[in-house]
């Protein structure tokens, strides 16, 4: 925690989740009743009289600083980082953008930048090959914002309309986030129209870094994000398949194999069961979770082998 400061920390445990939303994320608000709130991408984590839960798995906290942690997986000090280290959206605007939110349900995207060389940087930083970057760019299917600089991973419906944008930071905060009006259903994916074997993953950057490790095959079959990972509903009995992946089987009635790629942690392993539990008599399921604790880290690995290697 060399990069973190006895001040920042202090700072950065005092601010509740509700308000830490309202200055940085006011997209993910969504209003229950006069003094609740859920969030965009999780329905069932509730937020009132300062406190916050996540019905579906049990966990809950007060501070911001115990969401980043929990919820989103960043480390201690780059969730101190998160809060400290940005320039808060000015609340009169935050009022106002959360209201535009609830009131507007199409995609906002970020306005692109110039040029996507900082997020070719970033990407490349992360181990994946120059080939599957450029294709990604060259399709739309990634680009990086004019204001923050950050990653856009664009998914389209069968139209090729862009309906769900996962935002991935390329600074040492690691923001991670989805554009207004995301549609999960439609979350990213690198299709292979006449394949009838799916990759799934997390994220896309565990995506991009599958294909990069398959080398020149890596268009030889669907590769599917779902946009992070899932759990049943709160109180559902029944446990279902998450929505981009039921989504992206209606519209791919060819795919025939799921290979799992979840992450070696147990929100991943649990996520993995209930796709195998759901799916599992349907279709045949491979379940070739990371070494690591996910499929980056794996790549990253090659990558440092290789480099001894050749030393």
């Amino acid at each position: 925690m060399s990069h973190v400061s006895k001040e920042q920390i202090e700072r950065a445990k005092q601010m509740d989740l509700l308000t830490y939303l309202q200055c940085f994320e006011p997209y993910e608000l969504v209003r229950c009743s006069r003094n609740a709130y859920a969030t965009r991408t999780h329905d069932s984590l509730k937020i009132s009289n300062g406190k916050w839960f996540w019905w579906s798995r049990g966990i809950g906290g007060r501070s911001a600083l115990d969401y980043l942690i929990k919820v989103r997986g960043l480390s201690f000090p780059d969730a101190v980082m998160q809060i400290d280290g940005n320039s808060p959206i000015p609340l009169s605007l935050a009022a106002a953008v959360t209201q535009q939110v609830r009131s507007h349900t199409e995609l906002e995207l970020p306005e692109p930048n110039e040029t996507s060389n900082r997020v070719s940087a970033y990407l490349r930083k992360r181990g994946i090959s120059r080939d599957v970057i450029d294709f990604c760019l060259d399709t739309g299917r990634l680009y990086e914002s004019r204001i923050y600089h950050n990653a856009i991973f664009v998914g389209f419906d069968l139209e090729g309309t862009p309906r769900y944008a996962a935002i991935r930071g390329t600074t040492n905060t690691r923001y991670m986030g989805e554009a207004s009006g995301s549609d999960k259903r439609y979350s990213f994916a690198i299709p292979a129209d006449d394949r009838s074997e799916l990759h799934l993953f997390e994220s896309a950057i565990d995506l991009l870094s599958y294909c990069t490790l398959a080398a020149e095959n890596w268009r030889q079959s669907h590769h599917l994000s779902l946009a992070g990972i899932y759990a049943p509903k709160e109180n559902r009995e029944e446990p279902t398949a998450p929505a981009a992946l039921t989504h992206y089987l209606q519209n791919y009635p060819q795919v025939k194999r799921l290979v799992l790629h979840l992450d070696n942690d147990a929100p991943g392993r649990s996520a993995t069961r209930v796709i195998q539990q759901v799916l599992g008599q349907t279709y045949f399921i491979s379940d070739e979770s990371p070494i690591g604790k996910d499929v980056n880290d794996d790549l990253k690995d090659y990558r440092r082998q290789r480099e001894e290697q050749t030393r």
